[in-house]
């Protein structure tokens, strides 16, 4: 009797044009593909009806999350994203096409084998852990706090798991003396605050300040003080007890707040990273102008923020309909060359951009290990199917980053005197060289 997927590869393949980059296995144990290909396994018949109802992206990510499709334990996860890119790029430009032209040979070959697999029927229920429509104007004050919520309301104990216990959730700087996640990721911290030109008694502002960790390392090292903001009830919750913990609850405040709503300028230095993809392009202008007044002249902005590749000419830009649906949504990704412009439109002076891409991609594959290490308690903390989808995401977006798809940048702003003076040093090794730095403090436990 043919397998499932001996049925499946030959059709697949034609109506992609060439052979399948990985290798089936279907519900009844019969595999079929090039060997020594990634195996890819589909464990009941309603992994196909997924991909019927949706063929692309976001129809293999239900299928992944709802646990109807997996990755063989045998098989690098990694190199089966890999191959699924490649098949996804093929399907948009090729599958989709011919899938329309259901009344062709191939539509009918394919129809005619889901038919005989049995996998045609209604659409399977989406996994809960998809974001369901927002409500409200795109990136208004209550969507925005929704769209967050989503991401970051899902457990402090469980994002403790994954990012190790410096709780940062954005790139480490994998310096040659970081051996370590947690190395790497004081390296990033350090370096955020030597950019900033932080300095005892300073007034320091993290918008989207995570769960406390750079104005933790701010406040002991350099002597600041400082607030931070959030739109995760679940990070100020989290923050204020760490804070509380290492004694700097009169060096630090934290607020659940909007950048939108600060009213308590003028800050010496203002850190805005990883927060900067949540804006929105639509307000990225009014963002970037409301951080320069926020800064008294002289101060400076470290702005962290991914970046997308340019389109090409007359290229539309389509976001990931798996990151939108399950991970960020309303989030936004432009080039690097598209933020510049901005901050500069607002006012501010560029005086360093930095790229740390490949720094991301060895971060996230750090997470995942750390993921998949703590499986069990992961999936307990939160559920299977939001474990699946924080692996499924960090590690295609650490093959994102090594493939140079997207990046990160670390923009160094500063917004002039009246003279026109940034008040830098003349060259970047002086900058970069902190007039003080204290020592001998607690680090977090």
């Amino acid at each position: 009797m043919t397998g499932a997927a001996e049925r499946l590869s030959p059709v697949l393949a034609e109506l992609l044009g060439a052979e399948l980059p990985i290798r089936l296995r279907g519900w009844d144990g019969v595999e079929a593909g090039p060997p020594g290909a990634p195996v890819l396994v589909l464990r009941n018949r309603r992994a196909l009806r997924h991909l019927i109802w949706r063929p692309d992206e976001l129809g293999l990510a239900r299928a992944f999350v709802s646990g109807d499709l997996e990755v063989d334990p045998s098989s690098d996860l990694y190199d089966v994203l890999t191959a699924v890119a490649r098949l996804s790029e093929r399907t948009e430009s090729t599958l989709r096409p011919r899938l329309a032209d259901v009344f062709g040979a191939r539509g009918r070959r394919l129809l005619g084998t889901a038919v005989r697999l049995g996998a045609l029927g209604p659409r399977p229920p989406l996994p809960p852990e998809e974001a369901r429509r927002l409500r409200g104007s795109r990136h208004s004050l209550g969507r925005d706090r929704t769209a967050i919520s989503h991401h970051y309301d899902v457990g402090n104990e469980f994002y403790r798991l994954v990012l190790g216990p410096s709780l940062v959730y954005s790139c480490a700087y994998w310096t040659p003396g970081a051996g370590t996640l947690e190395q790497a990721q004081e390296a990033k911290l350090d370096l955020v605050c030597r950019k900033l030109g932080l300095r005892p008694g300073m007034r320091m502002l993290d918008v989207g300040c995570g769960w406390g960790s750079l104005l933790m390392h701010a406040a002991r090292h350099y002597g600041v003080i400082g607030t931070g903001i959030t739109l995760s009830a679940e990070q100020e919750r989290g923050a204020r007890e760490r804070i509380a913990e290492a004694g700097l609850s009169d060096q630090l405040t934290i607020r659940l707040q909007d950048y939108r709503e600060i009213s308590d300028g003028p800050y010496e230095a203002i850190s805005s990273v990883g927060m900067a993809e949540h804006v929105g392009t639509e307000q990225y202008r009014r963002y970037a102008g409301l951080l320069y007044g926020l800064l008294t002249p002289g101060g400076r902005l470290l702005n962290h923020q991914i970046a997308r590749r340019p389109s090409a000419p007359g290229e539309r830009y389509r976001t990931s309909p798996f990151i939108s649906a399950y991970v960020f949504p309303d989030g936004d990704l432009s080039p690097v060359g598209e933020t510049v412009s901005l901050l500069e439109q607002a006012g501010f002076e560029i005086r360093d951009v930095e790229s740390l891409r490949e720094h991301y991609a060895r971060t996230l594959r750090a997470w995942v290990d750390n993921l998949e290490s703590g499986w069990d308690r992961a999936a307990g903390l939160t559920s299977t199917g939001r474990a699946r989808v924080w692996r499924l995401y960090m590690a295609a977006s650490a093959l994102a980053f090594e493939e140079n798809r997207i990046g990160v940048n670390q923009v160094l702003a500063v917004r002039t005197t009246a003279g026109g003076s940034s008040g830098l040093a003349a060259t970047r090794d002086e900058w970069l060289t902190p007039a003080v730095r204290l020592e001998g403090t607690r680090e977090p436990a």
